[in-house]
């Protein structure tokens, strides 16, 4: 795999420049959540303290090892741009890997975002929020999270101080990597990819952005442990283009061995994406792709058409130092080795979306997972359109990882604790089977009933 896969925040779609702004920033909490009246955004003296980003203030790698509620927090940082490629019709883009739960972005006292949602990512282009001559940008970010709010999807996050029962500390404000790139005016958005492990071909749909009114062309290089699949260039109009490719042939044993993903033999078809206007490069993306099929029947499940028996267990992607945090990019690594090392071949990820590079590593090392909601532990309109907006992003983020062979959007009866007499939950609970299949047909999606004693529904059948 090639050398980002042990760096970039998104193994599956990276851009070979980037600048990574984790590390020490600027903090404050704002009790009395007056820092948006106040206009803190263009202050510097309410950012009293030093915190070390990615890690939650409640966590000690932190920094600050604060575990009191703290329903509004602040971060600052002035960052050095002068190395960013800001040519004629290059654009500076701001991404945020996850903020829990709520988080507003100005760059140079210009408000340029707000995002809703604990675990998925955002981004924004920051182009209009930097003079042309500059060579330095102020980013100020504000985070909400209120722990007395549950109906806002949180996993095992406590409520109460101390932490009590089964559930962890707390995780506020940027828990995720922070990071910098440019693209051109027109880019890659999104790469959705459609593997078939019937026929030994690989599909994708290719989202450009702003849609292209003229022809670009796209070249997809593909590979597998240095052999080139396919070299195509593809004329592209308009805002998505489809096309697939034969990687194997179908009717040869040795083929299937040799392209299949699947944990014993972690294979990886290497994507090198390339947007371009005539001659001019506009965007380079690296991806990869995994082939397999998985599904269920009344017995067995299956990964490649054939029985797989899945020896898991439970990570809960929880660490006593950093809290939902993974203390560094190593120790993500070296957690599914472990997983690996102890005889599992699958991990149940538990009331937690996992941090993508996680997901790269399962990927690459070979180790299946099921992907799962954190969700909220009460019942509400709000609470159903929150958990509903961000798991569908959760899959749109996550389906073209191979490792993931299962969705769970709701665990046990969290968030719909009367399932046996109120018809409304149990219509969302088969709305989110259904959304979850619309969006992603590929994999069995398993919901959970409490009916008294656990019931988990054969992955065919609502």
């Amino acid at each position: 795999m090639y050398d980002l896969a042990d760096t970039h925040p998104t193994p599956q779609f990276a851009r070979p420049a980037w600048q990574d702004l984790t590390g020490e920033w600027q903090f404050a909490f704002d009790p009395d959540d007056r820092g948006r009246d106040s206009h803190w955004e263009r202050e510097t003296k309410p950012f009293d303290r030093a915190i070390t980003v990615p890690f939650p203030p409640e966590s000690e790698a932190s920094g600050i090892g604060d575990p009191d509620p703290h329903r509004v927090v602040w971060y600052r940082r002035e960052v050095d741009i002068s190395s960013l490629d800001r040519r004629d019709e290059q654009r500076p883009r701001l991404h945020f890997g996850a903020v829990d739960y709520r988080a507003d972005v100005w760059v140079n006292g210009n408000h340029v975002a707000f995002h809703e949602g604990g675990h998925t990512p955002f981004q924004v282009d920051i182009t209009p929020a930097l003079a042309i001559d500059s060579t330095t940008a102020v980013i100020v970010v504000r985070a909400e999270d209120d722990p007395e709010d549950l109906g806002q999807p949180r996993g095992k996050q406590d409520w109460q101080t101390p932490s009590h029962g089964i559930w962890y500390r707390r995780t506020t404000g940027i828990w995720q990597p922070v990071w910098l790139d440019v693209v051109g005016q027109h880019h890659l958005a999104d790469v959705h990819w459609q593997p078939d492990a019937h026929t030994l071909s690989l599909g994708a749909t290719f989202t450009i952005s702003p849609p292209a009114r003229s022809p670009l062309t796209l070249r997809v290089e593909l590979s597998l442990n240095g052999e080139t699949l396919a070299d195509d260039r593809i004329s592209v109009t308009g805002e998505t283009t489809t096309s697939r490719w034969q990687v194997g042939e179908p009717g040869h044993p040795g083929s299937r061995n040799t392209v299949l993903w699947s944990p014993g033999n972690p294979n990886l078809i290497e994507a090198t994406l390339t947007l371009l206007d005539g001659d001019t490069v506009l965007d380079t993306v690296q991806s990869y792709a995994g082939l397999r099929s998985v599904g269920a029947d009344h017995q067995s499940f299956l990964l490649n058409a054939f029985p797989c028996y899945l020896r898991s267990v439970l990570e809960q992607g929880f660490w006593p130092e950093s809290h939902l945090a993974a203390p560094s990019p190593e120790a993500i690594r070296r957690e599914v080795e472990l997983i690996l090392v102890l005889g599992f071949n699958h991990a149940r990820i538990h009331q937690k979306v996992e941090d993508p590079r996680f997901l790269a590593w399962c990927d690459r090392l070979g180790l299946m997972v099921w992907g799962e909601m954190a969700n909220a532990f009460t019942w509400s309109d709000r609470a159903v359109s929150r958990v509903t907006k961000e798991w569908t992003d959760v899959v749109l983020r996550d389906r073209n990882h191979p490792s993931i062979v299962g969705w769970v959007p709701i665990n046990e009866s969290w968030g719909v604790p009367a399932l046996p007499s109120e018809p409304a939950q149990r219509h969302w609970q088969e709305s989110l089977w259904h959304l979850t299949h619309a969006l992603d047909g590929s994999r069995p999606v398993d919901q959970q009933r409490w009916l008294g004693t656990h019931h988990q529904r054969h992955p065919h059948h609502p």
